[in-house]
């Protein structure tokens, strides 16, 4: 059967781990689904994975329809959940409402993933709950405030960060999101979130008291040229790939390629 929102709660209740992985296109995305993902993740992290940009600030909403759309053709049986990226949901509810709406009805996302718990981001997010649109909050580190946080640091380390985050999870939590993100935070404050909160807390970079983890499928693989330090790589297809790719140029330029 296929992974359905109101699930998240039960497994919370359960104890059940909840595995999440991200991707970007076709093929990514029925990888993670076959492996198992009860949420596979069209995360704007793809503008670095898949585009190259050195942050995940240039990504545009139609540039995270396009790839939405090739994951949802490959997943069968998670849960589909798209970010919203930079700008398509800060200005205002109805430019959220807007970006959204079109996530679940052009690319077919069962929920929308935003960043921030603040005020009018708490406001926000209760608009799209009430409108019918599943919503994943994120606090810790916000990769579309990196200019404002000063890089991709770890958030909470003092009492009063690790205050607000845990302030701004309550925050979501009563907007009536069903799942959040912690990132890299500290692991203490991310038990304590977990503790407090009825919603799913998803980690990464957040230690192992979370409900769940996810991870950028790319690093898991070990495709990226980068990752943080706190992704595991599961293996290393970015090397095997090129000694395959140099193999195959060897034999072509040595005429060897079989006919």
């Amino acid at each position: 059967m296929a992974v359905r929102v109101n699930q998240f709660a039960d497994w919370k209740q359960q104890g059940q781990p909840v595995a999440v992985l991200t991707a970007w296109d076709y093929m990514s995305g029925q990888m993670a689904d076959q492996a198992g993902a009860d949420m596979i993740l069209v995360g704007d992290s793809l503008a670095m994975v898949a585009l190259g940009y050195n942050n995940t600030l240039p990504l545009t909403l139609d540039d995270m329809l396009h790839h939405a759309k090739a994951v949802r053709r490959g997943v069968k049986h998670a849960l589909l959940a798209v970010d919203l990226p930079f700008l398509s949901f800060q200005i205002s509810e109805a430019e959220a409402m807007r970006s959204a709406g079109r996530l679940l009805k052009e690319a077919g996302a069962q929920a929308v993933k935003l960043e921030g718990g603040y005020p009018r981001m708490a406001a926000t997010i209760q608009r799209l709950v009430e409108a019918g649109i599943p919503v994943v909050g994120h606090v810790g580190l916000t990769p579309q405030s990196v200019n404002q946080v000063g890089g991709f640091q770890k958030q909470g380390k003092s009492p009063e960060a690790a205050d607000r985050i845990l302030q701004e999870a309550i925050a979501i939590e009563k907007a009536g999101a069903f799942a959040i993100v912690l990132e890299h935070i500290p692991s203490k404050l991310a038990k304590t979130i977990t503790a407090t909160l009825s919603i799913t807390t998803i980690g990464i970079g957040a230690g192992q008291f979370c409900d769940g983890q996810v991870l950028v499928t790319a690093d898991v693989l070990g495709l990226s040229d980068w990752q943080p330090p706190f992704a595991k790589r599961y293996a290393e297809l970015r090397n095997q790939g090129i000694q395959a790719a140099k193999a195959f140029c060897d034999e072509v330029r040595s005429l060897q390629f079989p006919e």
